[in-house]
């Protein structure tokens, strides 16, 4: 089992990533001090319930913790005041209270709901972050926790962190490929903004990864998650370098609110975004190379560099203007200025933007 550590002074807390490492959940729980007084609510989707539920109860139970669960509709329509609604309900009809964990067991979207729910129940409550899928190696770790607005992605959050991410990586073996892969644009991101070094390991083992090698992934996971946890624990709130983790998210989330949230997995439309901002980088001056090199790694892994024709270029740019990452009436990108380093461009064109959304529709 492999640690790291996200360092936010009395509020840290510990990454656990390992094969297997859920069977140690009832002890990591005691380690950390949550209490077997309280009911703990399980929140979980209907695919990752059938697989890992009972694994996850059972060893809790078995340490005498009372556990209750709750499964929501996979997807990220979940991530809906709705559902939050229908969540707290079972919170309370379990009678959670102020020293009650949640724990979400799940991919992104998962985790985001539940770490809401824990958030505003009773104003704020423990949770714990259990991620079963690859892309949550990135939303599980730093606390930003929300569900969606018709209108625009996370709109309605907060900042919450947990008490520790448990990362079994034996719960990645089941995953669709198109999942892996859309999880992998997550840890291609954390290179491109940080380390070039790694961009270069993950295009030479792109295969490996894609193809689940043990090995391989607890590595990728592994840098991904230092890189993540690096940046929050010197910018917790996002009040300057913990923006450029949005890298490609100001394109990807309007493609995933146009496409309401049905057509392109999150990793898909960050790919996209991702490379909307190597095209800006180019218009601003930088390096061909950095277009290329990106345009290639996402390639390696199968990730889509076309934007669907179909979504409505309008509709984009309007989906644009309601992400938080529009600040007074300027857009504000994440641009790459050479692999492993971006800068936060608070000045960017919104006509450049719009070319750069109609040129990805052309892209081969």
């Amino acid at each position: 089992m492999r640690e790291l550590t996200v360092d936010l002074g009395e509020r840290s807390y510990p990454i656990y990533i390992g094969h297997g490492i859920l069977a140690q959940a009832g002890e990591l729980f005691v380690k950390h001090g949550i209490g077997k007084g309280s009911p703990l609510l399980i929140v979980t989707d209907e695919h990752v319930a059938k697989r890992h539920l009972s694994k996850v109860s059972d060893t809790l139970e078995k340490t005498g913790y009372s556990t209750v669960s709750y499964t929501v509709a996979a997807g990220e329509r979940s991530k809906s005041l709705r559902v939050l609604e229908e969540v707290v309900t079972a919170a309370l009809q379990a009678g959670l209270d102020r020293k009650s964990t949640v724990i979400a067991l799940g991919g992104g979207v998962v985790g985001d709901l539940a770490g809401f729910v824990a958030a505003s129940y009773m104003r704020g409550i423990r949770f714990v972050q259990i991620p079963t899928t690859i892309l949550a190696h990135d939303s599980s770790v730093g606390g930003k926790v929300a569900v969606n607005h018709p209108l625009a992605k996370n709109i309605i959050g907060a900042f919450h962190q947990p008490e520790m991410v448990l990362y079994d990586t034996s719960t990645l073996q089941t995953l669709p490929d198109r999942e892996v892969r859309a999880g992998l644009a997550e840890m291609v991101k954390h290179g491109l903004i940080w380390d070039a070094e790694f961009t270069t390991w993950l295009e030479e083992n792109a295969q490996k990864l894609v193809s689940l090698d043990a090995a391989a992934l607890e590595h990728g996971l592994y840098q991904g998650c230092k890189v993540k946890s690096i940046v929050v624990s010197q910018d917790e709130k996002e009040n300057g370098l913990r923006a450029i983790l949005n890298l490609g998210h100001t394109i990807g989330h309007a493609l995933e609110a146009v496409a309401q949230y049905n057509e392109l997995l999150h990793g898909e439309a960050i790919s996209i975004g991702m490379m909307g901002s190597a095209k800006l980088a180019v218009k601003l001056g930088y390096s061909e190379h950095i277009y290329t090199a990106t345009k290639r790694i996402l390639q390696a892994f199968g990730l889509p560099t076309r934007l669907p024709a179909h979504l409505d270029t309008d509709a984009i740019m309007s989906a644009m203007m309601h992400d938080k990452k529009f600040s007074e009436g300027n857009m504000v990108f994440i641009v790459p200025t050479a692999i492993g380093k971006v800068e936060i461009n608070k000045n960017v064109s919104a006509a450049w933007v719009r070319d750069v959304v109609d040129e990805l529709k052309q892209e081969a």
